[in-house]
């Protein structure tokens, strides 16, 4: 793998991580507020929310996908 392949895809993995959907997220809440800000609103109380929406629905993913991991093998957790 070159360097330059190696440099991008480790900036994809910093950048998105494990969770793609907390990505776009981000992103749609960044323009968001940049639209509500360029519209002599104030628009600060966009990322609060958006950072608090998408911590809880990527937990809940997490945790519907390790339930449904456990479930499979047959064990539980004690």
């Amino acid at each position: 793998m070159s360097a330059v392949a190696s440099f991008f895809g480790g900036v994809w993995d910093f950048i998105v991580g494990d969770d793609w959907r907390a990505a776009v997220g981000v992103v749609l809440a960044l323009g968001l507020t940049s639209l509500i800000a360029n519209s002599d609103s104030s628009g600060w109380w966009v990322m609060p929310i958006a950072v608090v929406t998408l911590l809880a629905l990527s937990i809940r993913r997490a945790a519907r996908a390790t339930a449904r991991g456990a479930s499979r093998d047959g064990s539980r957790d004690a």
